[in-house]
């Protein structure tokens, strides 16, 4: 139906998506505590799927699946928010991931075991970006499906590897994607803030729910096939 798949994490960018754009419905994502319906939309003269897509690595890289088998997308933009782990490095910019810790179980299933996986299409992604004069940072990020136990430890350490922000996905569907050949483009944005003495989540709503990052997903579908890196 379409090659290209944008990932949505936020209830209120996605209506946003269904009240503004044309579309159909592909097919559902079904469990059971509930139903995901995939939807191809009508923007900008291209057809390109979305979802709302479940949270965690292991559901977000298993609804990548689903989402290729009912669409047959293989191109997948993702983006969502994240705790930032430098303030000084993520304040007022994109995050553009370089390489993802794996703390979490998804991508052990799909790829060797190491401490970190690459972020295959980050300079396709940083150079978009530029090329539209978004303020960006790019950097390691600590993937983790334990949000409890993000521990000053833990964080010193990864902040010491160059880790700059935590997030729940992108290691698992990073995983996912290389073991089936599929093509991710990433970004984040940090809302909450983890590396200060006081924990200050003030930017997580922003960091959620602004509908400037679909905007921006939509660009980068659009510009995708055309990038330059060298």
């Amino acid at each position: 139906m379409c090659d290209k798949c944008i990932i949505v994490f936020s209830g209120q960018i996605f209506d946003y998506m269904l009240k503004t754009y044309a579309h159909e419905q592909a097919g559902t994502i079904k469990c059971c505590n509930g139903i995901t319906k995939v939807y191809v939309f009508e923007i900008d003269n291209m057809k390109i799927a979305a979802y709302l897509s479940h949270i965690g690595s292991a559901m977000a890289g298993s609804d990548v699946i689903d989402a290729n088998w009912l669409t047959g997308a293989s191109r997948f933009i993702m983006f969502g928010s994240a705790g930032s782990l430098d303030r000084d490095k993520t304040t007022g910019k994109f995050v553009i991931l370089t390489e993802s810790y794996r703390k979490e179980g998804m991508s052990y299933h799909y790829a060797k075991p190491s401490n970190y996986i690459k972020i295959r299409n980050y300079r396709i992604v940083k150079s978009i970006f530029d090329n539209l004069g978004l303020p960006n940072v790019a950097g390691k990020v600590w993937t983790t499906d334990a949000i409890y136990r993000e521990t000053k430890a833990k964080l010193d350490a990864r902040k010491k590897e160059g880790c700059i922000a935590v997030e729940m996905e992108l290691a698992g569907v990073q995983a996912v994607c290389d073991f089936y050949g599929w093509d991710l483009y990433d970004f984040l944005v940090t809302g909450d803030v983890l590396d200060q003495a006081i924990y200050d989540a003030t930017g997580l709503a922003a960091a959620n729910h602004d509908v400037d990052k679909l905007y921006i997903a939509i660009e980068l579908a659009k510009r995708i096939l055309h990038v330059d890196i060298y």
